[in-house]
């Protein structure tokens, strides 16, 4: 793919060796236990399909669609549930799987809303966190990539539904990401 793409902040080849990393830490944490993953779509689920496959304990998955973004890229901090999970939580370890903690408004509803379900244990395994943009704190377990406050696509994050499936990190020109914005503003 021929993407407009300005800096490359995460290869694939570090993508796979902290997936990896990561699925090690937490097999461990979690041996001989069965782990619910909750992917929060669409972002994670390059990701949580990745690790789920490394993770060497039972794991079993589930999805919840949030909103609070729209078509922007800054979070409004208003959010809205758009598909909730199939699974029940209660007394079962929970581990959320999140592409990037932003200003950590959405995650921090999250965990508040499955918290009390009762889940046995919840935790937090985030792809990527910009903590300069954090607007609350967010306690995450994993944590792949501390990233500077840029805006991302790749790896399952995208922009207005574009770049999901490059398999690195990176930032956009400002002239495309400009242009899709335009594109995805005048479709509304």
């Amino acid at each position: 793919m021929n993407a407009p793409i300005a800096e490359v902040l995460v290869g694939s080849d570090e993508l796979a060796a902290k997936v990896d990393e990561l699925a090690a830490r937490i097999s461990a944490d979690y041996a001989g236990e069965e782990i619910l993953l909750v992917g929060v779509l669409k972002g994670a689920v390059f990701f949580m399909a990745d690790i789920a496959r490394r993770i060497t304990t039972p794991v079993a998955l589930d999805f919840m669609a949030v909103s609070s973004y729209g078509s922007s890229t800054d979070s409004s901090g208003v959010v809205r549930i758009l598909k909730d999970l199939d699974l029940e939580i209660a007394g079962r370890h929970v581990l959320i799987v999140e592409d990037i903690i932003d200003s950590g408004l959405t995650l921090s509803y999250l965990l508040k809303n499955l918290r009390s379900r009762k889940p046995a244990s919840l935790e937090v395994c985030a792809l990527l966190t910009k903590p300069s943009r954090r607007r609350t704190e967010i306690p995450c377990k994993y944590v792949g990539f501390e990233i500077p406050d840029k805006f991302v696509v790749g790896y399952g994050l995208d922009l207005a539904d574009h770049f999901r499936t490059l398999d690195f990190i990176g930032v956009l020109t400002p002239e495309a990401a400009a242009e899709i914005m335009e594109e995805a503003g005048s479709l509304l």
